[in-house]
């Protein structure tokens, strides 16, 4: 199995049982090995008091594209930390799209850095997330015997 291809079969298993990313109307765009990209369209319900995305669902997309990403060797990884750095509002409507990226994988750890865009490519937020792995697969490999 190509590296690619076990990227994009955990991808298929994780959102088919991602009902909270797929609850959000979340659309994998594309996925490789230790990278992801999701998009979500911001709608009235994700808005704050302001009138803008409530940073918690900027924080969502940033955290689903970090968890496809680094679930994408076939070893189940939950997210340790993970920080988000605002640099933008944004509107109701507006197509967000998280790129997440592995900057540093050793062990049974690593780093990720996502960057969220909106539709006219500007930066809203930045996340770092760091991750772990647990144990265990997403589906038993080609030629693996139990």
């Amino acid at each position: 199995m190509t590296p690619q291809a076990r990227a994009e079969k955990c991808a298929e298993l994780m959102m088919r049982n991602d009902a909270a990313s797929r609850g959000l109307g979340m659309s994998l765009l594309s996925v490789s090995p230790g990278c992801a990209t999701l998009s979500m369209t911001v709608q009235a319900h994700m808005l704050n008091g302001h009138s803008n995305c409530h940073g918690g669902f900027i924080f969502t997309l940033a955290d689903s594209a970090f968890a496809f990403a680094c679930n994408s060797y076939n070893q189940r990884t939950v997210a340790q930390q993970n920080q988000v750095t605002y640099l933008a509002p944004v509107a109701e409507g507006d197509c967000l799209t998280a790129c997440a990226t592995e900057t540093s994988r050793s062990g049974r750890s690593g780093i990720w850095d996502v960057t969220v865009t909106n539709q006219a490519g500007k930066k809203v937020a930045l996340f770092r997330g760091l991750a772990r792995t647990v144990g265990g697969q997403h589906f038993p490999e080609p030629g693996e015997t139990k």
